[in-house]
């Protein structure tokens, strides 16, 4: 049956003025995270990431809504089918028109509820580039190498000034030129084989952070490049140059949050990247680049493609049971899938909606490299053939919120995704003596660096943080996660004469947000050795007036 073209037509071309409507807001988002770093405004900067965050479902709901309001609420199948023909004849060789036919999978997915991929409703291609040369569209300023790198960077650094003066430019072109100087003397193949220097034509703003992001071109060989920039009270000033892969990877890694940028084309700065780092997952590029739900389509791509390919089953992931969550995972892709238990094993008083909104409050949050970014989603479906029988029973018998069996099929209607790591308390058990030592370290920094973004993981067992492959801890279990600010930090009062030191209920109060540091060293479960060290480098971390007095705590008067 053919329908109305007038009304193929006018939907069709809502549906791109909307998402048009979303770019445009997306990028005035971008455009003023310059302004809120020329300011030090780091509180309008985080409320800017919650604003990002909401954009995208805030549009497709409005999307929905006008197009139910001029179609009727029961729009036909039929329809639908011939609406989505029509629109994506008009996007044949057009630059990111992969970002579009994403949003308008994401309207169908709202209208019919779809679950899984449905190829009449929705749109399944290859990549949001379908073929063009993205790459081509970015725009890129390049400085060809004359013999001389200070004069040369005095050049990159004026092209991007700011409105707020550099502090001493000609000290910083000193000090990139000693740290490009010493790179290419140890670790680049062809020494110093210079022929210029390429960087995307956008700054990226994270925190309070700025990146010039770019590339070296040498004879044979390419390597990348970011320049790091802070605005400090005397000025701006470069304060670091990252040149390794593995150094670049860690800012655009699954624990950092995403940038603010507004290059000339989205997919030719993600191909940009991968061209610099090219072991780095696409759909991880996208995300850190604030283009949220293309990169969960394209995790849900590439890991769909994976399992096409493979025949190993999902199994429960290694490490302690979780009380919250069923945790599994594919052996052979570095993912994880939580799904929410019916109940919660003891001691946990946390209801379900209160697990979602802890991870909704990470998702909006700094992440300070020390969270993993977790993509949460709705309505996914697998051959229920690839689930191990142990794990199949479980969540058939405990997850029955979040799973159901429909023919052949596994469907998932809620589930968060994550990057695999090693469980930290797996880890100091496996690895030398050395790494381990090493580790319970930088598990006490984590704690620290979560604290300064106003962060209190809640649980601080070695169970709930993870190791890298970079070997850097991270914090993934949040159900318990809380903001500094919301704690009232207390010392552990002295027991009055006669009282039970085993019954504190019988003796003192303990209010809700009631936190006593002086009892973190309980949830470590580690050897006297590594006891020892944790207290003698972060022994300020248990006690009360390192939480209410530190620097930490200065900074986040000035941030919230």
């Amino acid at each position: 049956m053919a329908h109305d073209r007038i009304t193929i037509a006018t939907a069709a071309q809502l549906i791109y003025e909307g998402f048009l409507k979303y770019n445009k807001d997306f990028s005035h988002l971008a455009g003023r995270a310059r302004k809120r770093f020329e300011q030090r405004d780091w509180q309008g900067h985080q409320q800017d990431i919650v604003r990002r965050v909401e954009l995208y479902e805030k549009s497709i709901r409005q999307n929905a809504h006008a197009l139910e309001q001029m179609i009727g609420p029961d729009i036909q199948r039929s329809l639908w089918c011939e609406i989505k023909q029509y629109f994506g004849e008009r996007l044949g060789n057009v630059p990111d028109a992969g970002f579009m036919k994403t949003f308008f999978n994401s309207i169908s997915r709202r209208i019919f509820g779809t679950v899984g991929v449905d190829p009449e409703l929705a749109f399944v291609s290859p990549a949001p580039d379908e073929g063009i040369k993205s790459f081509e569209a970015l725009s890129l300023k390049r400085y060809p190498y004359w013999q001389s790198i200070e004069r040369m960077f005095n050049t990159i650094l004026t092209d991007f000034a700011f409105k707020v003066p550099y502090h001493d430019i000609d000290n910083d072109c000193k000090f990139i030129a000693a740290e490009i100087e010493h790179y290419s003397q140890t670790l680049l193949q062809e020494g110093k084989g210079f022929l210029r220097f390429e960087f995307i034509d956008s700054l990226f703003f994270q925190s309070a952070r700025a990146y010039l992001v770019g590339r070296i071109i040498l004879h044979n060989q390419i390597s990348p490049i970011v320049i790091a920039i802070e605005n400090t009270p005397d000025g701006i000033c470069v304060d670091a140059v990252l040149m390794t892969p593995e150094q670049v990877g860690m800012i655009f890694s699954y624990t950092r949050s995403y940038y603010f940028a507004d290059p000339s084309s989205v997919v030719g700065a993600v191909q940009f990247l991968h061209s610099i780092l090219p072991h780095k997952n696409i759909d991880e590029l996208y995300t850190v680049m604030g283009r949220l739900r293309q990169g969960k389509t394209e995790r849900y791509r590439l890991f769909t493609n994976h399992l096409n390919r493979t025949e190993d089953k999902f199994v429960h992931a290694e490490g302690d049971k979780g009380l919250v969550m069923i945790v599994f995972t594919l052996p052979s892709y570095n993912l994880v899938f939580k799904i929410i238990r019916d109940k919660f094993g003891y001691p946990k008083k946390i209801k379900r909606e209160d697990v979602i909104e802890k991870y909704k409050l990470v998702s909006k949050h700094d992440l300070a490299g020390r969270l993993i970014d977790t993509q949460e989603f709705r309505k996914l479906e697998f051959p229920l053939d690839r689930f191990a029988p142990e794990l199949l029973e479980e969540l058939r018998q405990d997850a029955t919120r979040s799973v159901y069996i429909r023919e052949n099929k596994l469907v998932i209607d809620h589930v968060y995704i994550e990057r695999r790591v090693r469980p930290l308390n797996l880890y100091i058990r496996e690895t030398t003596r050395q790494e381990a030592e090493q580790a319970i370290l930088d598990y006490g920094q984590t704690l620290k660096d979560l604290a300064h973004t106003n962060i209190f993981p809640g649980d601080l067992l070695l169970k709930n943080f993870g190791v890298t492959r970079h070997r850097r801890v991270v914090f993934y279990d949040y159900d318990e996660v809380a903001l500094v600010t919301e704690c009232n930090f207390r010392e552990l009062p002295e027991p009055p004469d006669g009282e039970e030191l085993m019954n504190p209920n019988t003796w003192m109060y303990i209010g809700e947000h009631d936190i006593f540091p002086e009892e973190f060293i309980k949830f470590m479960s580690i050897d006297a050795g590594l006891r020892s060290l944790f207290l003698e480098v972060h022994g300020d971390i248990v006690t009360a007036d390192y939480w209410r007095n530190s620097l930490a705590r200065e900074f986040l008067a000035a941030l919230y």
